[in-house]
């Protein structure tokens, strides 16, 4: 069998996309798997091509993934037009230089979280004479009217309608969620035709030892010494109200607590400029950074803060970021209702807050700082829990076995039995 796997995000960009389809494509191709990935050129979310990149089409081999770039229309990640316009180029770019892709194809997948990446796959898949499997990330394009960027206007019923053809068209449906599968399956799409495969954590990467001296040096660099460190890690973006925490880092009256930032979008320039008018000497606003220095960011944090905005949507979802702070032994300070809390209390490896709640975001972080016995258990539960039911590892595995069974005509049964595992 050989796959075609269509997102807009890959490395090295470090957002979740990227991270999911680079773990996958890495444990299928070293069993010997034949998957080729086709994505944009790596830009986001500055909207910057990156150094050594061009804005062509390229073939490239990254830990013997066959990796196809092509060409689009580069914007940052903020304005709702704009990015539109970008995910437009790139569901055309696909499909034109599709074409320049060698072999038959058995299987075509496209990964939301936007449709025009989605409705590309499916052209493709057409030109191929493959079957089309819809990959859901995020519901969109409700996740746009959640983060406000747009009102539920005719643009957005119209994207709803193309949402609903794609889930039709689709011989089947991949979503992260199990609340996903529900959604999707109340718009009279047939369960059956929906697996839920969730997000996951490469713990090959955390067994590794990191260097003292670099962790010295960032402990040193930025004043963290003595000191609890309560971080976020990832995107700064509509969604997100990363705002939050500077909130409670000016309520905050301890001097050996600080609140950490670390990357970028749409909505860093606002943080910016607040700290710019009321400095806040325990804050950290870090540049965005690899994702090899990710695992020293997470190693100096005494809590990983993961939190989005008090929208009912974003009880739907599971930030990917949880597990890799699971993976190490963080514990979780968590600003995310619905199936996420779900996970979290189940592993029993953080503590819930109210999201938008600063005062309650803050009591959680005193808390944990002040009972290390009970940060440290967290921590290790969580550990426990992402290696028995999340390693990334594994569900490339049965993602594979689900594709092959796509490709005979009936989805493995050996998935569904998962699913209902991870249905907790």
């Amino acid at each position: 069998m050989r796959i075609l796997f269509i997102g807009n995000n890959f490395p090295p960009e470090v957002n979740a996309l990227a991270t999911r389809l680079y773990e996958h494509a890495r444990t299928w191709t070293s069993e010997g798997r034949e998957v080729v990935v086709l994505t944009d050129v790596p830009n986001f979310p500055e909207g910057i091509v990156y150094e050594g990149y061009q804005n062509t089409y390229s073939e490239e081999k990254m830990d013997g993934i066959e990796v196809v770039r092509v060409p689009l229309y580069i914007t940052q990640n903020e304005g709702t037009i704009k990015r539109i316009l970008s995910f437009i180029s790139f569901m055309l770019s696909s499909i034109w230089y599709s074409r320049r892709i060698k072999g038959s194809f058995d299987v075509v997948v496209a990964s939301s979280p936007q449709f025009f990446a989605a409705i590309g796959g499916y052209v493709i898949s057409k030109m191929k004479g493959a079957r089309f499997v819809l990959e859901i990330r995020d519901l969109w394009p409700e996740s746009i009217v959640a983060v406000g960027a747009m009102s539920r206007n005719l643009i957005i019923r119209f994207f709803e309608q193309i949402e609903h053809f794609l889930y039709r068209k689709a011989d089947h449906i991949v979503v992260v969620t199990n609340t996903f599968k529900r959604v999707i399956a109340g718009k009279s799409i047939d369960p059956k035709k929906i697996s839920v495969l969730k997000n996951g954590a490469d713990l090959t990467r955390y067994e590794q030892p990191l260097n003292e001296q670099t962790l010295t040096q960032l402990r040193k660099t930025h004043d963290l010494e003595g000191k609890f460190v309560a971080s976020y890690i990832g995107t700064i973006g509509m969604a997100h109200r990363v705002d939050v925490l500077l909130d409670a880092a000016e309520k905050c009256t301890r001097d050996d607590v600080v609140f950490v930032i670390v990357g970028t979008g749409a909505n860093r320039k606002a943080l910016e400029e607040r700290l710019a008018e009321r400095p806040l000497a325990n804050v950290r606003l870090i540049d965005k950074q690899p994702k090899s220095l990710v695992l020293y960011w997470l190693a100096l944090s005494n809590a990983s803060i993961v939190h989005l905005k008090a929208s009912p949507l974003f009880k739907t979802v599971i930030p990917s970021k949880i597990f890799e702070a699971m993976a190490m032994r963080i514990p979780i300070l968590l600003g995310v209702d619905g199936e996420t809390r779900e996970i979290i209390e189940e592993a029993e490896a953080g503590l819930f807050f109210t999201p938008e709640d600063s005062d309650a975001l803050l009591e959680s972080v005193l808390k944990l700082r002040d009972d290390a016995a009970l940060s440290t258990q967290l921590g290790l539960n969580g550990q426990a829990y992402v290696r028995h039911y999340h390693d990334r590892e594994k569900i490339a595995r049965r993602y594979w076995k689900l594709l092959e069974g796509l490709n005979g005509g009936v989805v493995s049964e050996d998935v569904e039995a998962r699913e209902a595992i991870d249905a907790y």
